[in-house]
């Protein structure tokens, strides 16, 4: 049917459009209609709440949390979906790009289980050693696309919840002992039984993250409200952003993957931000003037090397007046240098090489203190400018452009200031009153058709959306999410709406998008990342509990075939995950077809307005299954 559809000529299709409608408008308003019509002449007083409406005509409210479980529960929180959903399927069929109609996907081979598409071992070592070029984004190809579901570990058993979850994590999910041996002296991370314990500790901090963190406060304010943001390069098991979180810092975390098995899944099992990524020759997926503060601990990146370029990029990154922090070698050399098995000489070359660097990017030294090294950006380049005859700034002209995007050995130009005291750029507020102030990209003008009111307009529509989410997701306020995601951030305005929940967002603004809106998260003290949804996340399986998709596959419906993002969304979804999507009634139906092959639960609802919005919502879960290991043979 949806092939004879597409192939008719467009009056045709202009008619079943306007008929499709006719029909959505029927359906959905003939049961308030039959209901007011029924209230006038019962003289019974109007409902109040379109879920009065509802109930009393028995046409049931999609919000309703009483249904049938949505999955296995194996936390006994599992999801549960309304009893009764929308069937838009017998009178909806659009061709969107996508492969078969109704297809069963198998599970992939349990070889399978931790794959990363696109930081793919195999294929890296394909790629240039130089400048660790093989460890960078290398997705497959079109030919290599897996068209299986990546299953989970025989043992696999619903995440610690948080704040337990930054303590503990189940064996059975990431069953990898290699860290525990590796880094034991360090105390990186522990087996007891059957789960893992964190305790907290780190290279260059063996007295833990939190005693660390406290001589960095020591040092810099970190508690009065000015650092929201931090950005830890090759973060380990992400201790130093897990005990930040309790500071009300939100750290982005990353580290290759590389012969360190699986710390970031140790992160991210942990309920802590994080990514898989690397310093190498393509700038970080991250805007310009982000974070307030970057963080490298014995993270082994070559700061000196290649000019300078990866201080370069840190500069690019950090916001005006925030501040770079550097323990380990060549920091303290000289009580080290015999446990580093360098030499005095080797490492002062160092330390004086990235002195000259920083002095280059007109950064202030502002502290060397025992094991820590505390550098700060200027709030703006007019001093800059003045002292450096011809300061090295970069020429082009978008400094937030970072998806495959070369790094460049230049200093990142600020925005124009009136005085050498003006913040460029604007200052911001203090968290937590950040989140919803008027961010400076916007206020200056700088976001073409994004106006002060589009931006409180925004967060109201946000705060509405949430409050509709509770009532169709019972688990959402119970502690049952903590990893969440949205791919379609805008200005973040998820994020902030979730603010009193126990969880944290990757905000994803589409590398496609016509509006580069990532910097105005960032200016509202959230965190996130460029993606091109046509290529894989870089991040592990089963890494996400909650998933928004907004208008997704709208957006995408043309450039690339959406079974393979449903695929991929599947394989950084935990079990018993959920989804929301939001999209027009004919998309929401293609993605129902193809999820429902998926192993996926799903329903169509109206959208929190009423039954009248073109805009209907795709509730789905994710069900509990896993692979089976191959038995060794003798």
């Amino acid at each position: 049917m949806g092939k004879e559809y597409s192939a008719s000529p467009k009056l045709h299709q202009l008619e079943s459009k306007r008929k499709r409608l006719t029909w959505i408008l029927a359906v959905s308003g003939l049961c308030i209609l039959s209901y007011l019509l029924g209230a006038w002449n019962a003289k019974t007083p109007t409902p109040s709440t379109q879920s009065e409406v509802y109930t009393r005509v028995g046409c049931k409210d999609e919000g309703s949390p009483s249904a049938t479980s949505g999955g296995r529960g194996g936390d006994g929180s599992s999801v549960e979906l309304p009893s009764s959903a929308l069937d838009f399927e017998s009178h909806h069929q659009l061709v969107v790009n996508s492969s078969e109609e109704t297809q069963q996907f198998p599970p992939c081979d349990f070889a399978y289980s931790e794959y990363t598409p696109c930081q793919d071992p195999n294929r890296g070592r394909k790629f240039d050693r130089n400048m660790l070029k093989y460890r960078e984004r290398h997705c497959p190809s079109k030919e290599e696309l897996l068209r299986c579901l990546i299953p989970a570990p025989p043992n696999y058993k619903s995440p610690f919840k948080w704040p337990q979850s930054r303590d503990y994590a189940w064996y059975g999910n990431i069953p990898h002992k290699e860290l525990s041996i590796e880094k034991a002296v360090q105390n990186w991370i522990q087996v007891e039984g059957d789960r893992f314990r964190f305790p907290g500790g780190g290279t260059m901090f063996p007295r833990g993250a939190d005693a660390y963190i406290n001589d960095i406060a020591d040092l810099i304010p970190l508690t009065s409200g000015n650092i929201r943001t931090a950005i830890d390069t090759g973060c380990g098991v992400a201790s130093w952003g897990a005990y930040l979180l309790k500071r009300d810092i939100i750290a982005m975390s990353f580290a290759p993957r590389d012969t360190h098995e699986a710390q970031v899944w140790f992160a991210l099992e942990r309920g802590v931000p994080a990514m898989i990524g690397i310093m190498a020759s393509k700038r970080l997926p991250y805007p310009s003037r982000a974070f307030d503060m970057a963080h490298c601990s014995r993270c082994l990146i070559p700061w000196h090397q290649y000019g300078g370029m990866y201080l370069a990029e840190v500069d690019r990154v950090l916001r005006p007046g925030g501040y770079w922090i550097l323990s380990g070698p060549p920091i303290r050399w000289k009580k080290y240098w015999r446990g580093w098995e360098r030499t005095e000489e080797d490492l002062k070359q160092e330390q004086d090489a990235i002195e000259d660097v920083a002095r280059r990017l007109c950064w202030k030294k502002l502290i060397e203190k025992g094991d820590l090294a505390i550098w700060q950006k200027p709030i703006n380049h007019i001093e800059c400018v003045q002292s450096q005859k011809t300061p090295n700034i970069c020429k082009s002209d978008n400094a937030d452009a970072a998806w495959y995007t070369n790094m460049e050995n230049c200093i990142t130009p600020l925005p124009e200031v009136g005085s050498s005291d003006e913040v460029a750029g604007g200052a911001l507020e203090k968290w937590p009153d950040r989140a919803f102030a008027i961010p400076p990209r916007i206020k200056s003008g700088l976001m073409p058709g994004i106006t002060v009111e589009k931006f409180r307009e925004d967060n109201e529509m946000w705060k509405d959306r949430v409050t509709h989410y509770k009532r169709i997701i019972s688990t959402l306020q119970q502690g049952r999410y903590r990893n969440v995601m949205d791919m379609n951030a805008y200005l973040g305005g998820f994020a902030a709406a979730l603010l009193k929940y126990p969880v944290w967002v990757m905000n994803v603004v589409p590398a496609s998008s016509d509006r580069n809106t990532l910097g105005i998260i960032y200016e509202r003290g959230f965190i996130g990342t460029y993606q091109d949804w046509c290529e894989a996340f870089s991040t592990y399986p089963r890494t996400y509990d909650l998933i928004h998709a907004g208008g997704v596959f709208s957006l995408y419906q043309d450039r690339c075939d959406i079974t393979y993002i449903l695929l991929e969304m599947d394989r950084i979804l935990r079990p018993e995950g959920t989804v929301i999507f939001r999209d027009v009634v004919e998309v929401l139906v293609k993605i129902k077809s193809i999820t429902d092959g998926m192993k996926w639960k799903s329903q169509i609802m109206d959208h929190e307005s009423g039954p009248f919005n073109p805009e209907k919502i795709l509730l789905a879960v994710k069900s509990y299954w896993t692979g089976e290991a191959k038995q060794e043979q003798n």
